[in-house]
């Protein structure tokens, strides 16, 4: 398949699904308009019993259209039951949360995120709108999916203005690569079809090992590509770009 038969948001809604696993309890929360169509692709095309728990309460919904805001009330059509918020957290902290797909206005090597301020916290350059539960759901699900679709040194930082959470993250999605954390650190596992090294290697702003040998993400499939498009005819997907 030719590089221009796809772009990033493309690349990342694919590289995303490709994570999720068939059964596994997964959450977005708001302003995640790649985790959602991430998910629903997953379960269209290799995890149909996948459990999609929505910020805006659905359960397995069925929605008509793709929003671009992920609270919108269409995330509740069709769904098998409703969940709170309070109810959602429970179930983080008693470990039966799967996935949590999260962000950060800041993310540094260990993977930790913040999303409270830049600059001093007590005399902040921009007051940043908070976690919003990302304190409580890093440590707790299993697993912790990361994405950002911008990557630069402001974003990968070799050190956080302030740490908002930490804890289980995985993985880590961008426009340019993917991060695995190893050891308490990330580490680049794969770049993106027609990333040279080197621009990862300046756009991140903490220390990567990138080269020649490092392994090229696997292309969108002509199905994952086609059932992208039926999804998400709206390209709700690029709206974080």
């Amino acid at each position: 398949m030719s590089e221009e038969s796809f772009g990033p948001p493309e690349m990342m809604a694919v590289a995303l699904a490709r994570l999720l696993r068939n059964g596994e309890t997964v959450f977005h929360g708001v302003a995640s308009p790649l985790p959602m169509v991430a998910t629903l692709l997953a379960k269209r095309l290799h995890a149909p019993d996948l459990v999609y728990l929505s910020i805006a309460g659905g359960v397995d919904a069925s929605p008509s259209r793709l929003p671009a805001s992920t609270v919108d009330p269409v995330l509740l059509e069709g769904a098998r039951a409703t969940v709170t918020l309070a109810e959602l957290f429970d179930l983080s902290a008693r470990g039966r949360l799967d996935v949590a797909f999260l962000s950060g206005v800041q993310i540094d090597g260990r993977g930790r995120v913040n999303m409270s301020a830049i600059g001093p916290f007590a005399r902040p350059t921009v007051r940043l709108p908070g976690g919003a539960g990302s304190a409580l759901l890093m440590p707790t699900a299993k697993r912790v999916l990361l994405w950002r679709a911008k990557h630069d040194p402001r974003v990968f930082v070799d050190e956080l203005d302030f740490v908002t959470a930490a804890g289980n993250v995985e993985r880590v999605v961008t426009p340019l690569c993917v991060f695995r954390r190893a050891e308490d650190r990330l580490v680049v596992e794969t770049i993106h079809p027609g990333v040279s090294p080197d621009v990862v290697r300046v756009e991140t702003g903490f220390p990567v090992e990138v080269g020649s040998k490092t392994p090229v993400t696997a292309p969108p499939t002509p199905e994952e590509l086609a059932v992208l498009e039926e999804l998400d005819p709206g390209r709700v997907r690029a709206s974080e770009f």
